[in-house]
């Protein structure tokens, strides 16, 4: 490739990578221009093609076309392109996705014998030139095609969707790790803070909307309008990180109730017909519930911020907020007291008892046994260097001191089997967050309160 070639070639990618990690969506006028663009380029394309291609069956012929679109050249029949795999991917028969997620990992790799050579010239001259050639070597081809895919329509959406099904095939299928990468590295970057937009969700939202909170919550079941108009009452918050990609889709949600007191139970928060607290005794905010609404976009840290920015917004709106906590379930609890050896834990007549499925009625022994083995798990069991649970995780990384445990909390069918129906306050106490989270990543400290250290002596 002559000189020309590659700075003829380096600047369409530079051109590829800006347009496609703009969220082109943001504002109508572009939208409308991207609209027309792919108009022109789906004519350009029909006049080239013999015949029109039939929808896509197999993945091999999906693979054919992810081939031609990272060859292409075009800008609007690029765009075409685009369209068409993301639209094949979508129409692809659920059978055929591994094959389709095969060819991406095998026949869109890196080339090992290009890196060896591009870093052995690094080596002999380290000039910024010889760099570059590194740095295109060692990315695979797959991430200039996830690029150019993102340009279409739906290409963002589509993307995020092909992760997901992509995740649940990993574990058997771990040669299938470097296209996750690819994608998860991509991701990072067009879901980043600065492309999120918070809104809050009350009954006046779309119905698309509502409907879409409906489905997507995953800690307490919404059943049906009625539930979900409680749950935006006066008393009560929903707010939402949105993407311009996905319009009016949210990536994650929380769900907050507003009290004069730090709760010890779900029941009473949930209830539909409940007596709210005049505005002026309302000094807590309690996150009761964050779900992340998309699988493909798992890994990628919204919640953190959330939290963050929904404490702005509230304070703003209410200056007498003084509590922010969470009532949080221990999804792993259960799993944990089921696969561990307990001896030395608990009292040996009290071993057989604290594993046995939660009944509405629990004997004050064993309550007061499996607080102290919540404890111990909670604060000592790791994953690495971490807490066990994932909740603790996100929770204590996030600067929040684990304040108070309250058992038979959440007697819902799921908080029996996940949490033995316990349920964790964690407080975000504003001042010391950023200390403990220091604290947390540094030195594995995990700020606790005296109430719940004491359940270890």
């Amino acid at each position: 490739m002559s000189e020309e070639q590659a700075n003829n070639e380096n600047t369409t990618e530079l051109a590829t990578r800006a347009y496609a990690d703009f969220p082109v969506r943001t504002f109508t006028t572009l939208g409308r221009t991207l609209s027309s663009v792919l108009d022109v380029g789906r004519e350009l394309l029909a006049r080239r093609r013999v015949s029109q291609p039939a929808l896509l069956k197999s993945a091999d012929s999906l693979i054919v076309l992810c081939k031609e679109l990272l060859e292409h050249r075009g800008e609007a029949s690029g765009l075409a392109l685009a369209s068409e795999v993301a639209t094949g991917y979508q129409q692809l028969p659920v059978p055929q996705r591994l094959d389709f997620f095969c060819g991406l990992a095998s026949e869109f790799d890196v080339d090992s014998a290009a890196i060896l050579a591009a870093t052995e010239a690094y080596r002999q001259d380290d000039c910024i030139e010889n760099l570059w050639a590194v740095n295109r070597a060692v990315e695979a081809p797959r991430q200039k095609l996830f690029r150019r895919i993102n340009m279409a329509p739906e290409g963002t959406r589509t993307l995020v969707d092909m992760r997901g099904h992509l995740l649940d095939m990993l574990r058997v299928n771990p040669a299938l790790r470097g296209v996750d990468s690819d994608l998860k590295h991509l991701f990072i970057s067009w879901f980043n803070k600065g492309f999120l937009e918070l809104r809050r969700i009350d009954w006046s939202a779309p119905a698309s909307v509502l409907e879409k909170i409906i489905h997507y919550e995953a800690v307490h079941q919404i059943n049906g309008w009625d539930d979900l108009r409680s749950r935006l009452d006066e008393d009560r918050r929903c707010f939402a990180f949105f993407h311009p990609a996905l319009d009016n889709d949210p990536l994650v949600f929380v769900e907050i109730a507003l009290t004069d007191s730090i709760p010890d139970a779900m029941a009473p928060l949930l209830l539909q017909q409940r007596e709210e607290p005049a505005k002026g005794r309302l000094n807590t905010v309690v996150f009761y519930s964050i779900s992340n609404c998309h699988p493909g976009l798992a890994g990628i840290s919204f919640g953190n911020f959330l939290i963050k920015n929904v404490v702005e917004e509230l304070q703003k709106e209410m200056p007498g907020l003084k509590n922010f906590v969470t009532l949080s379930p221990v999804p792993g609890f259960r799993n944990w007291l089921l696969d561990s050896d307990l001896e030395g834990l608990v009292p040996e007549k009290l071993l057989e008892r604290v594993v046995e499925p939660m009944g509405a009625v629990v004997d004050t022994q064993v309550y007061d046994a499996l607080l102290k083995l919540c404890a111990h798990y909670l604060l000592r069991v790791k994953s690495g260097q971490l807490p066990k649970d994932p909740v603790a995780r996100f929770h204590l990384g996030n600067g929040a001191q684990l304040y108070g445990l309250h058992g038979a909390a959440d007697l819902s069918p799921k908080g029996r089997e996940q949490s033995a129906g316990i349920m964790v306050n964690y407080l975000y106490d504003l001042p010391k967050i950023e200390e403990n989270h220091e604290a947390y990543f540094d030195q594995g400290k995990i700020a606790v309160s005296k109430s719940v250290s004491r359940l270890l002596d």
